[in-house]
């Protein structure tokens, strides 16, 4: 599956619960489903994961409020929200912030729950008409989020951002590019928080953006410790794989291929990790169809970092 393909697209959960018996056990807990380990499963199949095409799921740091999008069939990408009220979780819905014209899809609340993130076509303004995909947010206040504005410059002067995500700092990664440009020039960008301003946006280095095709989608840790993203490799596994890259005094190392655990011969994609860092999240499928999957996240860094420390 391509790239290009996403473009245009881009229950279960009988209930989560929140536990503090012990800090090393996983705070979010699905009933009734099987918790993964080594193996990828299913995330809220029948709820979440359905017999549409779901993908870019993201958590509050409390991980009582989730957010993802669905693409039903024939129509266009939109976001559901969940929220865990009284020790069970709402049925998904359509956002809060819903657009009246064009369509939104992968949201992403930064690590701080300050800022929910997310891409729309919706005219950026009340009397025009969408004029690209752009990257809007929410702000939370005392009552809750507050209504969608667009990022400005320097993110609204290019027709296409998507998939943005922030660390603790503010620091921003996203995949942009422009109409008629190659496959290997839609890669990933970040751009730096300058005392809550933005300046630049800033093509990340061929360590991350290495020679494959439509490498996207990254999401940053907290911390900018790791970067974890999709891209499709002669040596890969399937269309698209999931790879990593960690951040070692200032400098990216080479993408590594997060392996079988994860990658098979379908399309893996979109990533986030949990607020507890405990748990991979991402999309896993065909062309029209696939499900959000999830897998214990810890073992894989690990022995990823063994290898790049022999």
């Amino acid at each position: 599956m391509k790239f290009k393909k996403y473009l245009p697209i881009l229950t279960f959960l009988p209930a989560f619960i929140t536990s503090c018996q012990d800090s090393e056990k996983a705070n979010l807990t699905l009933l009734g489903e099987q918790i993964p380990t080594n193996t990828a499963l299913v995330f809220g199949q029948g709820i979440i994961s359905t017999d549409n095409f779901e993908f870019a799921i993201t958590f509050s740091p409390e991980m009582d409020e989730l957010y993802f999008t669905r693409r039903k069939p024939d129509e266009d990408n939109e976001i559901y929200s969940m929220q865990l009220v009284d020790g069970k979780w709402s049925i998904p819905e359509s956002a809060f912030f819903k657009a009246d014209k064009g369509w939104d899809f992968e949201p992403h609340i930064d690590p701080e729950g300050k800022r929910l993130y997310f891409g729309s076509t919706r005219p950026l303004n009340d009397t025009i008409l969408p004029s690209g995909l752009h990257q809007w947010y929410c702000k939370k206040n005392v009552s809750g989020w507050g209504k969608p504005k667009p990022l400005e410059k320097p993110f609204v002067d290019r027709s296409v951002i998507m998939y943005l995500t922030s660390s603790v700092n503010g620091n921003l990664y996203f995949t942009t590019g422009e109409k008629g440009d190659k496959p290997e020039d839609w890669v990933i960008y970040n751009s730096i928080n300058e005392q809550g301003a933005y300046k630049s946006i800033d093509r990340m280095g061929n360590e991350i953006n290495f020679s494959g095709k439509y490498i996207a989608h990254p999401y940053i840790s907290p911390d900018e410790s790791y970067i974890i993203y999709d891209g499709e490799s002669s040596s890969g596994y399937g269309e698209n794989d999931l790879y990593i890259s960690f951040n070692k005094n200032g400098t990216w190392t080479k993408a590594i291929n997060l392996g079988t655990e994860v990658n098979t011969e379908l399309t893996e994609m979109c990533p986030s990790v949990s607020p507890d860092g405990k748990y991979l999240f991402f999309h896993r499928g065909g062309e029209d169809s696939g499900d959000i999957y999830w897998i214990d996240f810890r073992p894989i860094k690990e022995r990823i970092e063994n290898i790049i420390s022999d």
